[in-house]
């Protein structure tokens, strides 16, 4: 089934801004709850697709290579929407405070096994400079990642060689009750932050956070054609998951170095050739490099003007996850010297003559 329109999902302008699309998220995520809809599952799908279009469009660079490519483009870039709700809770982990208030309105059956069962990790994002070449037939590259992780001394605990005790003030149930008019509000404990557990001693090694700071190398694939913004989605490599929970993403964003020769268009490459003002009048056959460093020579026809172009088949970019290549256009610039010796201008004045 085809995926609808994230604008007409959501039911926004495709010119509605950020604080528009949070309001008509908002919304929707009321509406389609799974604890609002706990016997719906018409509904549940509802709420992701909901969330994967609030996902996309309130990420300018995700947004700008739906705008341009559609999902095709999403797929191509590696983005797959999300693949369970625990990943949704995850990702708007703070979207959901605010809409909610911290609060678990509606029964607290649903959120607090999520608090107190498995949660998948955080996701990590990172650039990735590539040369133009790189980009264009691909590369592998080991990218270094810097971020907190588990603690080995006391295994993510935060307590002294992993040993915990019942919270006193929630008595192990991660949240308290808190009365607000007629209504009794489920919150996280604040003692534990929703754990339902505390250390008996804080470890030493990291102060009882259960973290530290570890640094790390993963080793990604570029396919050929990615483009300069471009996101690819490393799958399992976030950060580890909560009691068992898998591990986060890791995104990473393209950046292509200037390259001095070339200038890129989609998959099209652009280049400029100098050649004389002889040349240009009799034309040539002229050697180039292409941008894998290959000599091709092409022929400059005769009577050519300057910024005309020369087309080089199938020597572009190839295109991503299509098969196939764009162009090399090349551009003539003819140079005119500007210093002529007493012959040489003679025998131009012939030549002008001659033509006349």
């Amino acid at each position: 089934m085809a995926k609808r329109d994230y604008y007409e999902v959501l039911g926004v302008d495709r010119s509605a801004d950020k604080n528009e699309l949070k309001k008509a998220y908002r919304k929707l995520a009321l509406e389609f709850h799974p604890d609002r809809n706990p016997e719906d599952p018409a509904a549940e799908e509802k709420f992701k697709e909901a969330s994967e279009a609030f996902q996309v469009l309130s990420d300018s660079e995700k947004r700008a290579l739906y705008d341009r490519y559609g999902h095709a483009g999403l797929e191509g870039a590696g983005h797959h929407g999300f693949t369970n709700m625990g990943d949704i809770f995850s990702q708007f982990q703070d979207i959901f405070s605010d809409f909610f208030g911290g609060s678990d309105i509606f029964g607290g059956g649903f959120n607090r096994a999520r608090r107190r069962g498995p949660v998948q990790g955080e996701n990590l994002r990172t650039t990735a400079e590539l040369t133009l070449k790189e980009a264009a037939f691909g590369v592998k590259r080991e990218i270094a990642l810097s971020h907190p992780g588990p603690c080995e001394s006391c295994q993510g605990t935060g307590a002294e060689g992993g040993t915990r005790k019942v919270c006193p003030r929630c008595q192990g149930q991660g949240q308290i009750a808190q009365s607000r008019g007629p209504f009794l509000l489920q919150t996280p404990c604040p003692n534990c932050q929703g754990e339902g557990m505390i250390a008996e001693k804080p470890c030493k090694m990291c102060n009882g956070r259960g973290q530290v700071n570890i640094s790390r190398k993963v080793k990604v694939s570029f396919p050929e054609g990615i483009d300069d913004g471009q996101t690819l989605r490393v799958s399992g490599q976030g950060l580890n998951g909560l009691r068992g929970g898998p591990p986060g993403h890791l995104y990473v964003t393209v950046r292509i170095q200037p390259d001095p020769r070339f200038q890129r268009d989609g998959v099209d490459l652009y280049r400029e050739l100098h050649i004389s003002f002889i040349q240009a009048a009799l034309g040539a056959e002229i050697e180039i490099e292409t941008l894998e460093g290959e000599k091709k020579k092409i022929e400059i026809p005769a009577g050519v003007q300057p910024g005309g172009t020369v087309v080089v088949k199938r020597a572009g970019i190839p295109h991503l996850n299509k098969g196939g290549r764009g162009n090399l256009i090349v551009v003539v610039q003819v140079d005119v010297p500007k210093k002529l010796s007493s012959k040489a201008k003679k025998l131009l004045k012939e030549l002008e003559e001659t033509l006349e």
